[in-house]
């Protein structure tokens, strides 16, 4: 599920506690890495920046780390990696500052971002209209919502009507979530079995519920669907419904809406990385390029 397979390694070990076991020998130990060696401060851009930010010299980055190929640990637990670490990792080196990380909840992001704890987030959060109403975006990439199962899909899930009356698991505080309660009263509007949800705050606790058949299936964004279907298990796992993706949308840089400075500035950069071609080699390097932009913009705009 990760260059190095530390999901499958963190599933093994989840299994593990639930009396199961499960075969290690697919992981490998050279992970994806951008060469970001050539990205050099912008003194025009880093003028942006808020003068609090600008002296501390870093760029306190709120994540959930948990979702390749975004973002996920290395196997030492500790380092971060993925491609929305090597592209906040530039647009922080573009702006003269060095990206930390902190991990937390997904539904505790945009808390954190409004109180301060953090700067920014980065966690495939999509730009919405509602979220909107709370912080701004910076809008870097765009994914959709994505049908995973089992390996041979035994449960015979080809479409979104095929989601009534079966366990999906989602996390909390997601699109991913929305749209499966939006899609459950679809199902009891035209007389079936409503969607029966499980929600939690752990993609690999949703990966052990889908392999061993708690659940019929789990949503999830294009990036993550399709890199954890081709390297858990070494592809022997779970494979993803081809289906057009779900709601496609942006995924957005969270900022605080008082920190208008700060959006302004990160979009130069996000720009500024497209241009030059930084931006697309770090999403060659984690085989998204299908999720490329072309402009960086703020809410959409």
């Amino acid at each position: 599920m990760k260059p190095r397979l530390l999901v499958t390694s963190l599933l093994v070990l989840g299994l593990a506690a639930c009396g199961s076991t499960s075969d290690t020998s697919s992981q490998t130990s050279t992970p994806p890495s951008s060469d970001l060696g050539a990205v050099k401060k912008d003194d025009a851009l880093a003028a942006l920046l808020p003068p609090e930010i600008a002296s501390a010299g870093k760029l306190r980055v709120g994540s959930n780390i948990q979702n390749p190929p975004n973002n996920f640990y290395d196997q030492d637990g500790k380092t971060p990696l993925g491609s929305e670490v090597d592209l906040v990792k530039a647009i922080s080196a573009k702006l003269g500052l060095t990206a930390e990380h902190s991990d937390m909840a997904f539904s505790s992001l945009i808390t954190s971002l409004e109180t301060g704890r953090v700067d920014v987030t980065m966690a495939a959060m999509n730009d919405t209209a509602e979220r909107q109403q709370k912080i701004d975006f910076v809008d870097y990439f765009t994914s959709g919502i994505t049908i995973m199962v089992q390996k041979g899909n035994p449960q015979g899930v080809k479409s979104v009507d095929d989601l009534c009356g079966k366990g999906i698991a989602v996390n909390l505080g997601s699109s991913q979530e929305q749209f499966a309660k939006e899609q459950s009263e679809k199902c009891k509007a035209a007389g079936k079995p409503e969607v029966q949800l499980s929600v939690t705050d752990s993609d690999t606790g949703n990966q052990n519920q889908l392999r061993t058949g708690r659940v019929a299936a789990i949503l999830n964004d294009l990036p993550t669907a399709v890199y954890v279907s081709k390297t858990a298990g070494d592809g022997q796992y779970f494979e993803v419904v081809p289906l057009a993706p779900i709601n496609g949308g942006p995924y957005g840089i969270g900022v605080n809406k008082k920190n208008a400075k700060l959006s302004e500035a990160i979009k130069g950069a996000l720009q500024s990385l497209i241009d030059d071609g930084t931006y697309e080699k770090i999403l060659t390097t984690w085989d998204i390029k299908q999720g490329a932009i072309t402009k960086a913009a703020i809410n959409g705009k």
